[in-house]
């Protein structure tokens, strides 16, 4: 039997009259399409000045995709020379710099986010200021408070251990109040109808409800502090982007390759383990709430 399709119909039907009956509807008037249009010019208009003003070209283009290319050739193969277990090393340090700066900045943030949560706090003082004590910490660059706490300690992995946890502090606070700030109340007025406290209520009430967003924020975190250690390194606040950043000065290519080998495929690791956590505490939840 022959199908007849949506299009044929429509061909049989007057078109030119159904146009007519819904015109309104089928037609954007241009009063509501000048907006979209401005918004895209002024952006490409902006778009264009900026690359004329940092003087954007396609011959450095060329030429630096040739030079890119020679360097890339320069690294293979990756070879780590006789520095194979210093790298290991540096890494080690590297991933406890994450390590440390992200779980300590997960604790201490807890307490605050939850101050800075309306469910939880009903002034408005404390809210106001939690808020605003948050946003001034996260509002400065991981790299910023690694050149400010090495001024302040010195050199070393524990400046980047405080670069690390000042600057995930104050993302935490704000992503924990947000998920606490959108947890059920039901669970809260239950504990507290059966006598419990307000601290009470948190803990029974909100904490299980929100405990599977904040680990599986904590370990992207954790995953992507591992490549913010690497950076913050490179101006001395220790682990393997010290070696990095050596190697590049010095054009030793194929370590830098290898250094980037292990840097890729510790990552990679990490995110491959943060996936069976997050599953496994997100699924056990699941099996208890069953």
């Amino acid at each position: 039997m022959r199908r007849t399709t949506t299009s044929q119909l429509l061909t049989d039907v007057d078109q030119t009259a159904l146009r007519l009956e819904y015109s309104k509807t089928l037609r954007v008037p241009l009063t509501r399409r000048l907006p979209t249009v401005g918004v895209v010019a002024v952006g490409t208009a902006l778009a264009v000045y900026a690359l004329w003003r940092f003087g954007f070209s396609l011959d450095k283009l060329v030429d630096g995709a040739g030079r890119l290319g020679t360097v890339v050739v320069l690294m293979v193969p990756p070879d780590p020379g006789n520095q194979l277990w210093n790298y290991m090393t540096a890494l080690g340090e590297t991933l406890a710099i994450a390590f440390l700066g992200t779980f300590v900045a997960a604790m201490l943030a807890l307490p605050v986010g939850a101050l800075a949560a309306k469910n939880v706090i009903a002034n408005r003082i404390v809210h106001f200021a939690s808020r605003r004590f948050l946003d001034s910490i996260r509002g400065i660059d991981t790299l910023i408070w690694a050149l400010i706490w090495i001024n302040v300690v010195g050199l070393g992995p524990f400046a980047g251990i405080l670069a690390i946890l000042t600057s995930d502090f104050g993302t935490f606070g704000k992503l924990f109040s947000e998920a606490i700030e959108a947890a059920d109340r039901k669970p809260v007025e239950g504990v507290v109808s059966a006598g419990g406290s307000g601290l009470h209520g948190f803990r029974f009430g909100v904490l299980p409800q929100v405990m599977p967003v904040l680990v599986s924020q904590v370990l992207y975190y954790f995953e992507s502090n591992v490549r913010s250690a690497t950076i913050i390194g490179i101006v001395g606040a220790g682990g393997i982007g010290l070696y990095l950043a050596n190697e590049i000065g010095q054009a030793e290519w194929q370590k830098v390759a290898f250094l980037i080998l292990m840097i890729l495929a510790t990552v990679a690791a990490i995110d491959w383990l943060s996936s069976r956590v997050r599953f496994a505490v997100i699924g056990g939840r699941g099996r208890n709430v069953d």
